[in-house]
């Protein structure tokens, strides 16, 4: 099984190999392969492959479910850790230029190292790309849904769950399990990646409390509308 997977996501990583940076050095790209020909690829892609899981999770919930309320609140989750990965990306990797995926491991303080790093960015996003339109497409299919479950609050908290829920898990096993990086990575595991997590759960707790609340209150027509 294990083998199966690995050559699954290494074909479909072939095509960004080839293409990866065509304007970078021989240098570079030589770089960016020797990340994806070592036993620590699958270390790399774990989180992926768990987000995968979950993502698909709660798609089939959204599918499957009979109770509309909670079926747009797994939609809306799926789309808030595709938006959650969106806004560390932007904010944290290109903005702040912290937090790069491989920091721990190709250390991003030269030319060579922030490109490598740029490129594991830019997996990131296109995962994060999939993720939020696979929300889009489950959003879609709910929307004959009734109006009782169409509230601001199943929408804005399923968000601010699915955003927390990444940040979670991507911290834990970035920064704290697998070591690939740090939200700060001069400083190190420590108070970054810890405000992190406490943000995380903040945003959890507060995404957990508008779906459910919305979920299990009647609705009133015109109401939120």
């Amino acid at each position: 099984m294990y083998k199966r997977v690995m050559l699954l996501v290494l074909l479909f990583l072939l095509p960004a190999v080839v293409f990866a940076c065509l304007y970078c050095s021989r240098q570079v790209r030589n770089a960016i392969a020797a990340t994806l020909d070592q036993p620590g690829l699958f270390i790399i892609l774990l989180p992926f492959i768990i987000l995968s899981v979950l993502v698909g999770v709660l798609a089939w919930l959204s599918l499957k479910k009979q109770h509309d309320g909670y079926r747009s609140a797994c939609a809306a989750v799926v789309l808030g850790i595709g938006l959650g990965g969106f806004v560390d990306g932007i904010v944290f990797h290109q903005i702040l230029q912290v937090h790069e995926m491989l920091s721990a491991k190709v250390a991003a303080d030269n030319y060579v190292g922030k490109s490598v790093n740029m490129f594991w960015d830019g997996i990131f996003h296109a995962f994060c790309l999939l993720i939020v339109l696979t929300g889009i497409v489950l959003s879609w299919k709910l929307a004959g849904a009734s109006y009782a479950y169409k509230r601001k609050r199943i929408l804005g908290g399923g968000l601010l769950l699915g955003w927390g829920v990444f940040n979670l898990l991507e911290g834990i096993m970035d920064h704290h399990l697998l070591g690939l990086h740090n939200v700060v990575q001069r400083a190190g595991t420590s108070l970054p990646d810890y405000l992190f997590l406490s943000f995380s759960v903040l945003l959890v707790m507060a995404g957990y409390v508008f779906v459910t609340n919305a979920n299990t209150k009647p609705a009133t027509q015109g109401r939120n509308r």
